[in-house]
């Protein structure tokens, strides 16, 4: 997906964080596989991060180089700070037609290695993750080659704006209370963790269904029309996360019972959903189990 070479990125809430490594999880892709079968994508940290310690934040940079959606098509970070912006303004406009008032997220922070956040500390490991208590989007954008190289990802922009605006549908969960009201720690193919996955995939679909017509304050569009292929990339991405591709590439097999985040088939499904109809469409929660 190309920005519009023209578009204002500055109001993107995204920053940038340092840290010394010393806290992670573990190393290497093994370790990396294992947390991923619990937490690809989601918001249950609780068994991956640590709490305090660790080595001490350096100083945040707001990433005021990143202006326009030229900077975005040329920079990963700028475009991490242009898909906050061109979500910001979607969802913006889009709430009051599911009857939410919008709040953005208190931020979204790229970081490198290791992070201490309000869920506690997290490495590079964990991927992407939305926490909750400080309302804030993690990322360490080394994630992307990770997806591709372990798990056979395409990427592309498309797919790499795929995942913040999944992460930024946790938010609108969490704004909404949906996270609170179906915590119930059960997992399985029709258990709830695996409604508030695919939603947010929904709307990430919706997001991205409408980002060519999302306007920047001056009436410029943030994105450039969806080609096929930036389409394809997005849902190769979905793909890669169903819970049955990863089961599959780290443990050899697949345990339905264990699911939490959905099949690659219906976060694909969802997605679609979300693009072709729009958020009215991605309320999970009212589908029976053989509709999900």
């Amino acid at each position: 997906m190309t920005f519009n070479p023209k578009a204002d990125i500055g109001g993107g809430k995204t920053s940038r964080r340092g840290r010394n490594a010393g806290i992670a999880v573990g190393g290497g892709l093994g370790v990396l596989a294992i947390v991923l079968l619990g937490s690809f994508l989601g918001v249950d940290l609780s068994g991956l991060i640590g709490g305090g310690g660790g080595a001490p934040a350096a100083e945040d940079s707001s990433l005021e180089e990143c202006r326009t959606g030229q900077d975005a098509n040329e920079r990963i970070d700028c475009r991490m700070k242009g898909a906050a912006a061109s979500l910001d303004a979607y969802w913006a406009e889009a709430s009051p037609s599911i009857g939410l008032d919008y709040v953005q997220p208190q931020g979204f922070v790229l970081f490198d290695q290791a992070v201490s956040t309000g869920c506690g500390n997290a490495s590079s490991a964990t991927g992407p993750f939305y926490c909750p208590p400080d309302q804030t989007i993690y990322i360490d954008t080394s994630f992307y080659d990770q997806l591709e190289q372990r798990f056979g990802a395409e990427g592309g922009p498309l797919a790499e704006m795929y995942v913040v605006a999944h992460e930024w549908g946790h938010h609108i969960q969490n704004i909404a209370g949906v996270l609170d009201s179906t915590r119930d720690g059960e997992t399985g193919p029709t258990s709830n963790a695996v409604r508030v996955e695919l939603q947010a995939d929904c709307f990430a679909g919706a997001w991205a269904g409408a980002a060519a017509t999302t306007e920047d304050p001056n009436g410029n569009t943030f994105l450039q029309p969806i080609t096929p292929d930036e389409y394809r990339q997005a849902i190769d991405a979905a793909a890669a996360v169903g819970d049955d591709r990863i089961q599959e590439a780290t443990q050899g097999q697949v345990t339905p019972h264990t699911f939490s985040h959905g099949t690659s088939e219906q976060r694909v499904r969802w997605f679609a959903a979300g693009y072709d109809e729009g958020v009215g469409s991605c309320n999970t929660f009212q589908v029976s189990g053989d509709q999900l």
